[in-house]
């Protein structure tokens, strides 16, 4: 196997023989972001291992992936680049193992270098609280009563990542049926196909019943799906590019924006800093690993030195 082959800038032409497609469709409940790395970093796998002597997937060994991984280390890629496209590989050799065309798993003695673990920035619970009530008081400056209801639309949103810690895909995909507002729940899709019940606050519950309510039906049109939560403009689901711009539209008060995930990482942060078990919140997020609501012990940990620092006298 030659390690002279180059990464391709563009996706990898789908090679037959290597079930690209058919991994692709099995990837049913990942967002269509991860769906499009995926399709690029497996189809650059592809693209190598034929230009160095490896022409069809049964002959993939731990010889090929060693070297595949040492070449990738060659190139001018970013640490979090390499571990992306290395669980991508992961999942086709999984898929590959299920499907019977490789013998074993290569995939779990994969290992490459993690990227440095790095969360957002996390905004104090009174801005992000002042920013939420700021939008319900808001006077309406408008006589378009379309206007209005996407202001109960946009808040109900925000309320949701917030209140309920969702990431922006599971809030765009969520169903009028998902939402138990009387009991104060909505039940989610998360990632991996994995069905979670999470409880919503009042200010949460109060603003999605506005939006269903008063502001939904003012958006639908004849074409619309029916039971999608949130809709854009057009009265089609609200995508995620939709959701990001809705984000972008609400600063927090000293001007700043937030990211979508911002959203999930201070849920995170105010429940942890609030005393709430670490067993729980990982419930609350839908990780599968509780290394990953893990890391939110950082920050509690940094902001409670930084309050001792800034208070105690002889800090």
């Amino acid at each position: 196997m030659t390690d002279a082959a180059s990464i391709p800038t563009d996706d990898a032409a789908v090679a037959p023989g290597w079930a690209i497609e058919e991994f692709l469709a099995g990837l049913s409940a990942t967002s269509p972001h991860t769906k499009r790395a995926y399709l690029r970093d497996v189809s650059q796998f592809v693209d190598w291992a034929q230009r160095g002597g490896c022409p069809d997937p049964r002959r993939i060994d731990r010889i090929v992936l060693r070297r595949y991984l040492a070449f990738l280390n060659t190139r001018a890629l970013q640490r979090s680049t390499i571990a992306r496209k290395a669980a991508a590989l992961r999942a086709y050799l999984r898929f590959l193992t299920r499907r019977g065309i490789l013998e074993a798993d290569l995939g779990r003695a994969l290992r490459a270098p993690r990227g440095p673990s790095r969360l957002p920035r996390v905004p104090r619970r009174a801005d992000v609280g002042e920013m939420l009530d700021g939008i319900a008081a808001a006077p309406v400056v408008t006589d378009d009563p379309r206007r209005a209801a996407f202001d109960l639309r946009d808040q109900a949103l925000l309320e949701l990542l917030y209140g309920a810690g969702l990431r922006i895909a599971e809030a765009c995909s969520l169903l009028r049926e998902d939402c138990d507002l009387e009991r104060g729940y909505v039940t989610v899709l998360g990632k991996g196909a994995k069905v979670r019940r999470v409880p919503i606050g009042e200010p949460a519950r109060d603003a999605l019943g506005a939006w269903l309510r008063s502001g939904r039906p003012l958006v639908a049109v004849g074409t619309s799906p029916a039971h999608v939560v949130f809709l854009n403009a057009l009265g089609r689901g609200l995508g995620v590019r939709d959701a990001r711009r809705v984000v972008a539209r609400h600063p927090l008060p000293d001007g700043r924006n937030l990211h979508p995930h911002a959203f999930r990482h201070a849920f995170a942060t105010h429940l942890l800093e609030g005393g709430a078990d670490l067993r729980v919140v990982q419930e609350l997020l839908g990780h599968a690993d509780l290394a990953t609501t893990q890391r939110y012990t950082h920050v509690t940990r940094e902001r409670l030195r930084a309050v001792y620092e800034a208070s105690h006298p002889r800090a």
